[in-house]
This record gives structure tokens, sequence and C-alpha cells, in this order.
């Protein structure tokens, strides 16, 4: 099935596309043989992550990305992870409504996933989806998170640039923080910046920026004699964004999406962002990194499903549970006994 299915993936037809992104992002009987088939060809389409708060205008942003790389002849993928229907489990496909503008350009493939649950809103088969899209060849792929939650954390592991979209609304710096957003941000957008309060959100971002341990007050900053004051302190985080090429500070940018103001700066911020990673080495790290992620996944997940769909441990496991009730046993003993006793069967070994 799937030598017929890889023969239409290759003469770049969309719905083999579209079907391998099914079998794949519900984990259907053969998808780990389509991944591994595929998994020569991944590594090179561009990832970036878009994440920020509800209503900040991440999908105006992306839309405008995509029109932008189609302008210069890139062909674009938009993976949406959107809530998951308490009915039906799937995704609620609010985004392709939103990104009608682009959704008939044969350039642009839009795909929605549900987060199913999973912490941070990514789901786990949000990685192989991407996977599957680089290895059709698509040059830009652009991953667009629900925007609610600490774990959104996730999204930098997914993505070779991570983008932070926020508005005046947002709140104020100390929410910034507690989101850690500080932490997993390459970029960062000021949306709808023709309201109030923008100016202050970008210079209190520049701020926390300026205030990391080993940011831009390493150069000398901090000593006596030396302005600390706010404005001296932004403009020395605006000025490293901007000229720095041995280091990457985080640029914060301006944007209204709705008339294309500072998409223009935002793609070039994110061509210079990806041409540091390729410059310093971290573009490699980075990717590493995620193999490293993508095995520690695939053991858990199949140790999980080997474990928990095995009808003997289940057994095993419900007539111990009275020695823990009565205190005779302690989990931790129970489940080193378990580990024990399936080797043969998390190796996939029969007796």
């Amino acid at each position: 099935m799937h030598d017929a299915l890889l023969a239409d993936f290759d003469a770049g037809r969309k719905a083999a596309l579209a079907r391998a992104i099914s079998i794949v992002e519900n984990h259907r009987k053969g998808y780990d043989r389509l991944l591994g088939a595929l998994h020569p060809r991944v590594g090179h389409a561009r990832r970036v992550g878009i994440t920020g708060p509800p209503g900040a205008g991440k999908s105006s942003i992306t839309v405008c990305l995509a029109q932008g790389y189609r302008a210069q002849g890139l062909t674009v993928g938009i993976v949406c992870v959107d809530p998951t229907s308490p009915f039906t489990g799937g995704a609620l496909i609010g985004d392709r409504i939103r990104m009608e503008d682009i959704a008939l350009d044969p350039g642009v493939y839009i795909r929605s996933l549900a987060t199913r649950g999973s912490l941070g809103g990514l789901s786990a088969a949000t990685r192989e989806v991407c996977d599957v899209l680089d290895a059709f060849g698509i040059d830009r792929i652009l991953i667009e998170t629900v925007g609610v939650g600490q774990s959104e954390l996730d999204v930098a592991r997914t993505a070779d640039t991570t983008l932070v979209v926020l508005v005046p609304e947002s709140g104020d710096s100390i929410q910034t923080l507690k989101a850690g957003l500080m932490e997993i941000a390459d970029v960062f957008v000021v949306n709808k910046a023709d309201r109030p309060g923008a100016d202050r959100l970008r210079t209190e971002i520049e701020l926390m920026l300026g205030m990391r341990p080993g940011a831009v007050m390493s150069d000398g900053a901090g000593h006596h004699g030396v302005d600390l004051s706010r404005n001296n302190l932004a403009r020395h985080v605006r000025e490293a964004a901007a000229g720095d090429e041995t280091r990457w500070t985080p640029p914060v940018l301006r944007t209204t999406a709705t008339d294309g103001t500072g998409i223009a700066e935002l793609s070039d911020a994110l061509d210079r962002h990806y041409g540091y990673l390729e410059s310093s080495g971290q573009l490699r790290a980075r990717r590493r990194a995620r193999l490293r992620e993508r095995v520690v996944d695939v053991v858990d997940d199949t140790t999980r499903r080997r474990l928990w769909t095995d009808a003997a441990t289940a057994a095993w496991l419900e007539e111990r549970l009275p020695d823990l009730e009565a205190g005779r046993e302690t989990p931790f003993a129970i489940a080193d006994a378990l580990l024990a006793r399936s080797a043969d069967l998390l190796t996939g070994r029969t007796t």
C-alpha cells in the first residue's frame, strides 16, 4: 500500500501528501515504516514556530508571511495546532477559515491538527507531520500553536526559529515573564502596533531582554558611571538586536498584520536568525536535539503502548493492588517488578 502512496508522493501529488499526513497524524498501521522511508529526505525546510496569546493575530501574521514567501517563489506548509473538539476529538479548524486568502494557493498547504489534550497544545504528531511536509519538498513550514499555557515551550523544540506574537492588550511584563516567553522567543512581534500601548510593551520586552543573565549588559553596562536608565537599556538591546553578528539578541518588532506594516522587517529578521543559526552551528545543534527527542518520544510511546495494552500485564498489576492498599508494597517496588517481568514484552520478543 505504501509503495503506491510513495510513488504518488514522489510525483508531488497533493492527495498523496494529505493521505501521508493522515496516516502519520493518527498513527495508523505502517506509519512508522512510512516515516522511515521519508526520513532521508528531511532537513530541507525551514521551520518557524508562531505562538502567543489568543487574539494576538497569529493567523494574520502567518498569512502575511506565507504571502511573502509565495512572492519569492517558495512553497509553504502551515500546521495549525487547534483546540480539540470535545465531541469528535478533531481540530476545530478555525485557522482554515481565518486563512481563506491563501487557502486556494496551490503553493500553500494548510493542515489543522488537534491538540488531543497534549500538554502545551502541541500534539505528539506535530513534528512528524512537519517531517512529512519537509520530505515533500515544502520550503517553509509555519507552525501556529493554540497559544495558551506555559507549556508552549514545546514549540521551541519543534521549530528552528520561534516567533512570539504579543499585542498591547497582552498584559504587563510580569505576565510575559510568567509565560516563559523570554526563554523561547528568537523574535518578538508587537502586533496591532497602531493601538495605544504598543511602544510601552516593546520597551518593556527590551528591558527584560537586557536584564537576562549574559545579555547585552555584559559588554560593560552595569559598571560604575554607566547609565542604566530605562531608555538606555532598551536602546542597548535594540542596537544589539540590529547589529551584533556574533550573538543573537531577539529583536522586538512592530507590525500591523491587517495592512502588512512591518511584515517585510519581520521576514528579514527570520532570515537573519536562520543565517545566525547556520554560522554559529546552532542550527545543527537544534536539529540534533530534535532528533534525540524524537527517539525518546518513540521509546516512550512504544513502551506505553506495549505495556498498557497487554492484558496479562493489566491482570498482574490488578492482583497487586491489595498489597499496595495495605501498605505491604510500594508503587516503586511494583513498578520495578513490572519492568523486570516485561523485558520480552518491551523489546518485542516472544517467549
